[in-house]
C-alpha cells in the first residue's frame, strides 16, 4: 500500500481511496544566522573555538556547542538536547560519550530525563555506581547543583537552548 493511504474496509467499495491528511509541520528556527552571536557564557568562548577546531563530525560539534549554553549550577536532560536538535536522545549521548574537551565542555551538566544522573564518560553503572558517576556528582555539586538521597538532581531542568 502507497505511504500516505488510508486502508479501506472490507465492506467499503474497492474503487475509493481517500488520502490521509498529511502532517503540518511548523517551520522552527533552525539557529542562527552568520551575522547573529549565540548567548554563551564568557569562559566558553576558547572552548567553542576548540570545538570549531576540531575534525570530529558536524553533529558532535552541534550537541557539544549546546553543553556550553548550559549556565554553570544548571543541568539539562539527553532528551531536551535531542530535541532541540531534531534527533534522539541516544544520539545525543554517544556524542557526549565522545567529549574529549570534558569537563570544560560540560558534558556532566547532561542528566536522564528523571533526574537521575545518566551515564557519564561513556558508562552506566553496572553494580552499585562507580567512580566516574562520583566524578560526576562532584562536579555537579561543585557547581551548586543539588542531588536528593536518592541520587537525583533537584530542580527544573535548563532548557533555553538557542
Amino acid at each position: 500500500m502507497a505511504v500516505g493511504m488510508k486502508r479501506k474496509r472490507a465492506d467499503e467499495p474497492t474503487d475509493i481511496v481517500a488520502p490521509l491528511p498529511q502532517k503540518v509541520v511548523k517551520p522552527s528556527p533552525k539557529g542562527p544566522t552568520s551575522k547573529e552571536t549565540i548567548p554563551v557564557p564568557e569562559d566558553m568562548g576558547p572552548q567553542l573555538q576548540r570545538i570549531a577546531a576540531s575534525n570530529r563530525t558536524p553533529f558532535e560539534k552541534k550537541v557539544w556547542n549546546l553543553l556550553c549554553q548550559i549556565p554553570r549550577g544548571s543541568v539539562s536532560t539527553y532528551a531536551l538536547l535531542s530535541a532541540h536538535l531534531g534527533s534522539s536522545p541516544r544520539a545525543v549521548g554517544n556524542a557526549l560519550r565522545r567529549n574529549p574537551f570534558a569537563p570544560e565542555v560540560p558534558c556532566h551538566r547532561v542528566v536522564a530525563t528523571g533526574g537521575t544522573l545518566g551515564g557519564f564518560k561513556g558508562k552506566w553503572p553496572k553494580d552499585g555506581e562507580g567512580i566516574t558517576l562520583d566524578e560526576k556528582r562532584r562536579l555537579l555539586r561543585g557547581e551548586g547543583v543539588k542531588i536528593d538521597e536518592k541520587g537525583r538532581v533537584l530542580g527544573t531542568p535548563w532548557s533555553g537552548f538557542v
